[in-house]
């Protein structure tokens, strides 16, 4: 079964994915594929394929779905290993330095908290996902459009009393430890909202 998205930890594997060639070929797996098929549809020699579909195979990026005769030969079909594809933040992150973990406002900590939480929660995924178990996590996602930049601060400071609050009444000693992030930034491509 392919995964929605898998954690590459390994420096060898993110190579191996990100070749030009080997990421149309993992786009084209999406569905069940030959090095014959693949050949076709990327208008390459089925050599050079094989090459990169091996390459793949060994990285344990694409993996072997059916196999079955044809013409006297063996067909291999293949399907990409997930959906999507996440590296690791720690593969080319260095040591956090101790300025960024008291600014709660500065960008860099918010960019290290989210680098850490794809690290971490990819890693704890992958270990639930090879015991037959469930990662439970849940997320919240909105949207909020601050009048002045001041409110910003306004905002932290009271979900931060709420939180607070939260943790009070459910933080129980001996309990499982989970992590709560809460994060702001300008939503993408979104333009100040004018009133008439």
């Amino acid at each position: 079964m392919t995964a929605p998205m898998a954690l590459l930890d390994d420096a060898d594997r993110v190579r191996a994915a990100l070749s030009p060639i080997r990421r149309r070929m993992l786009t084209e797996l999406q569905a069940p594929g030959s090095a014959a098929s693949l050949a076709a549809a990327l208008d390459m020699p089925r050599q050079k394929v094989g090459y990169h579909l091996k390459a793949l195979e060994d990285a344990g990026l694409v993996q072997l779905v059916e196999q079955r005769r044809k013409r006297g030969f063996t067909e291999r079909l293949f399907t990409a290993s997930a959906d999507a594809y996440v590296v690791d933040p720690d593969l080319l992150a260095g040591p956090a330095p101790e300025a960024l973990s008291q600014d709660r406002y500065a960008a860099d900590h918010l960019i290290r908290a989210a680098a850490e939480t794809v690290r971490d929660v990819g890693r704890m995924r992958q270990a639930a996902d090879a015991e037959g178990r469930r990662l439970l996590t849940f997320t919240i996602d909105a949207e909020v459009a601050f009048a002045a930049p001041g409110d910003i601060e306004r905002f932290a400071h009271r979900l931060t009393e709420a939180v607070a609050a939260l943790v009070k009444d459910f933080d129980t000693p001996g309990g499982r430890p989970y992590r709560l992030i809460a994060a702001t930034h300008p939503a993408k491509g979104s333009k100040a909202r004018t009133t008439a």
